[in-house]
Order: C-alpha cells, then structure tokens, then sequence
C-alpha cells in the first residue's frame, strides 16, 4: 500500500527503493492472512519509542505462532539505517512486518520457522490538526477469544477497516468501536480519551484491544504533569457526555477531536497539551 512519497524496503538483506513485493502468490499469508506489523514515525527528525514498536513486533509474531527470523535490537538497526536514506526532517512512517510463507500438511495453520520478514518506509506527513469528526461504529470489536486481539495481527484490520469506511461514508474521520459488552474499545485505527472536569479518562485494556504505545506514553506524560488519568469501563455516555476527546496513535500520535456525531466539543485545550506534552517528550529525549 503506497501512502505517501518515496518508498524504500528491507528484503533479504538488501534495500530496495519503491514498492517492493515480498510475498508470493501462494504463500500462507497471501491467502490465508498470516501477517503481523508494526508502526513508528519519524517526525522533526526523531523517532520516538522506536524500539519498543521493534519488541512489539517480535511479540506479535511470537503470539501468532511463528518463529522471528530477527530480534527487536536488529529490527531496530535496519530502521534506523532506512530512515537515514531521507532527510533529517522528513515525515516517515516506519513499517516492519513479518508472515508466513508456509502452511503445514493440514494448510491453514502456519509453519512457525518459515516466517518472513521486511520493514517498509515511506514518506508521511504529519495529519494536520483541525476538524477531525467521531461518530460511532455499528461494528463491534471481537473478544480474546475470539481473534488474536493481544497481536497487531494484519487479519485483525479488515473489520478496522468497515468501521472507518463507513465512518468516512457518513462524513467523519473514525468511529468508536464497542465491545460486545457495549463497552467502548476503541477507534478503528486508535486508542481514545475522554475529559471531564479537567481529569482524563480512558478505556481500560480489557483484551478486545491493543494497549497502544503512544497510549501508554501519554498517560505517563500527564500523570507527571500532574493530571488525573483513570483507566476504567467506559460506556458510549461517558463520551457523549465528554468535555474533551483526543485520539492517540502512531499515524497523527495524539488527535483533538473537534466533533462528536452532531456535537461540536466545548473546548480542546487539554487535548492540546497532551499534543504539546509528547511533542516536548519526543524532542527533547530523542533529538
């Protein structure tokens, strides 16, 4: 998937520039979906919590079943000499992947030693912030039981993609998506906030979703900054009622949402100061 400018991939050892196939027509994970990925940014030439996307990875391919043919310290490395293929300031979005290739005598389930491995990185801007609109999914998030909710699994992505197709189809950005217990999960593509009274609140990782990285850093950054952050259930009200709501994720990393289905939100200042509060993390650790 081609999004932004110039391309360049790691595989079998070698860079390659462009939109590089690396999976063949009958391998497993062409037509059976064994695919796990992760996601980093550089932005402002850093690259924050880098490493921890390169750990995720490894552990995502280790909870599907398959053998990493690479550890995080080595994904690490090949990232950060692909990211210096571009300029310094360039907005990049940083994407290693593994799969497998093979299927056993049985076909569906996976050969764990046959897994694949490339990284992919392109050029990205930054979303501007600014009008983002949430509406409300009708599709649900599955439980742990359910899929491999606990993996950033590629086959996890097309009921992620329904929910903001038909978001976008109805004239917003994304949607909270509900679990089947009508708690709310998350977004289709990240991990939400709500603000109340100056306090945050988000939904507690319940194992219908991924306890986002960048979630994890922004609670920490406003909890030393001296804000109240609750994790908990959280219920559709709970945002409806909302003074506040931002998106955290590694495409945009934190996201004021202006517009709640037809409620246009009091104020996004507090969202502003996560924003400012990881961008000050990210520049002054990383730069």
């Amino acid at each position: 998937m081609v999004l932004g400018g110039k391309i360049v991939t790691w595989f079998n050892d070698q860079w390659f520039e462009g939109n590089t196939p690396i999976i063949g027509s009958a391998d497993h994970a062409a037509w059976l979906g064994s695919t796990v990925f992760d996601g980093a940014r550089q932005f402002e030439g850093v690259r924050p919590d880098m490493m921890l996307n390169c750990q995720r990875i490894v552990y995502s391919a280790e909870a599907f079943g398959m053998m990493p043919p690479i550890n995080a310290e080595e994904i690490f490395n090949i990232c950060e000499e692909g990211c210096s293929m571009f300029e310094a300031n360039a907005a990049l979005y940083i994407r290693p992947m593994m799969w497998s290739n093979q299927g056993t005598p049985g076909i569906i389930d996976i050969v764990p030693e046959s897994t694949g491995f490339s990284v992919c990185i392109e050029e990205l801007a930054m979303p501007e912030v600014g009008s983002f609109a949430l509406t409300t999914s009708p599709f649900r998030r599955p439980r742990q039981d359910m899929a491999l909710t606990f993996a950033k699994a590629g086959s996890l992505y097309a009921n992620n993609g329904r929910i903001m197709s038909d978001a976008r189809a109805r004239g917003f950005n994304n949607a909270l998506s509900l679990d089947i217990d009508d708690h709310v999960a998350e977004t289709a593509s990240t991990n939400v906030f709500a603000v109340k009274d100056g306090e945050v609140f988000t939904p507690i990782p319940n194992g219908t979703f991924l306890n986002g990285l960048n979630r994890q850093r922004i609670i920490k950054l406003l909890k030393a900054d001296g804000i109240k952050v609750h994790e908990l259930p959280m219920f559709l009200k709970d945002f409806k009622d909302a003074d506040e709501i931002f998106c955290t994720g590694n495409i945009a990393k934190i996201m004021p949402v202006e517009r709640f289905e037809d409620k246009i939100m009091k104020s996004t200042k507090l969202s502003n100061h996560a924003r400012d509060l990881y961008w000050d993390f990210a520049l002054s650790k990383y730069a």
